[in-house]
């Protein structure tokens, strides 16, 4: 567990010396709180860095979080993130409890389609595959034959034995991977009002202020926002592009946080911002944590054939993933 010297030094790249301050007898309370109830906490790279930095034990996008929590012994996984991310940990976890610190922490992306409307698309093309992105409900995973990740899309869709195949529900998602497929794609217009903020001028404004700016974009950008990109990949595969290509100046087309999680991580870079926010994200706080935790309240319940339908569209992806 990191001390509170390591803690203070996470946070300073991003908070004054008296925001610090004010913030570490909180997180001192809420990290005695999670020893006291056998919980462990996932901070996923949304997370503001007190969040992040502060009291979440295991760190990155919400497939792994949930991944390795439920390698875990805890009994209480406290998610610090949205609430379809805490869905997928109870997807993984059944027999855990299960937590979110505040349940209006929703997403516009998971938000844009039912299980009804997967239901639908079935009809219309009965017999092709549906690939359904993990930001999604678990009700919506339970119609899926297979989930993916924006770091593995690509992979999925090319695993499956048909030419045509339901993407689901991110549609500029489902444009970048149909770039890079001869698969036919059929999409849903689905979009993160994080992402779909971001145009290509967006990009070449930066580039004109910062010549030679590295600009890495996630795939739920349109596609012209990919294209004018030097990489696209997901929260995980940012970081390591960061780490591996060694880039000085690099300008985040993603939410917020990302940047100022990253600044701690890479004291020698310089991070460019447009600073947009997921509102959602945002809900999750140090007070509610600590509330969440004391109270052992907003606890992620779900159908027992929820569990086992969406259960099986994640395994299937690890299984091809992890071949």
């Amino acid at each position: 567990m990191k001390t509170i010297e390591d803690i203070r030094k996470s946070l300073e790249s991003t908070y004054m010396e008296h925001e610090i301050e004010e913030k570490l007898p909180l997180i001192q309370e809420i990290n005695r709180l999670k020893k006291e109830k056998n919980a462990v906490l996932l901070g996923h790279n949304y997370m503001t860095p007190d969040v992040f930095h502060g009291v979440s034990d295991i760190l990155g996008d919400s497939l792994y979080l949930s991944k390795a929590a439920a390698e875990t012994d805890a009994d209480i996984i406290l998610f610090n993130g949205v609430h379809f991310m805490a869905e997928t940990a109870k997807l993984m976890s059944p027999e855990k409890k299960v937590l979110i610190a505040d349940l209006k922490a929703g997403c516009s992306l998971a938000e844009s389609i039912t299980r009804e409307d997967v239901k639908k698309l079935k009809s219309q093309y009965p017999g092709v595959p549906v690939v359904t992105y993990v930001n999604c409900t678990a009700e919506v995973k339970a119609e899926t034959d297979i989930c993916c990740t924006s770091a593995n899309a690509v992979q999925i869709v090319n695993s499956l034995d048909s030419d045509t195949v339901i993407f689901l529900p991110d549609e500029y998602l489902a444009g970048n991977v149909q770039k890079q497929t001869n698969k036919k794609i059929i999409s849903f217009p689905g979009r993160c009002m994080v992402h779909e903020m971001y145009t290509a001028e967006d990009i070449l404004s930066v580039r004109k202020q910062w010549p030679g700016v590295t600009v890495i974009s996630h795939p739920e950008c349109n596609t012209d926002v990919v294209e004018v990109s030097d990489f696209a990949g997901s929260t995980s595969q940012m970081s390591k592009y960061i780490r591996d290509s060694g880039a000085k100046d690099v300008f985040l087309v993603t939410e917020c946080s990302m940047g100022d999680n990253l600044r701690s991580e890479f004291p020698d870079r310089q991070f460019v911002s447009s600073c947009r926010t997921c509102p959602h994200m945002k809900r999750i706080t140090l007070e509610k944590i600590k509330d969440a935790l004391l109270y052992e309240q907003f606890e992620i319940k779900l159908d027992p054939e929820i569990v086992e339908k969406g259960r099986m569209a994640v395994q299937r992806m690890l299984e091809v993933s992890y071949k």
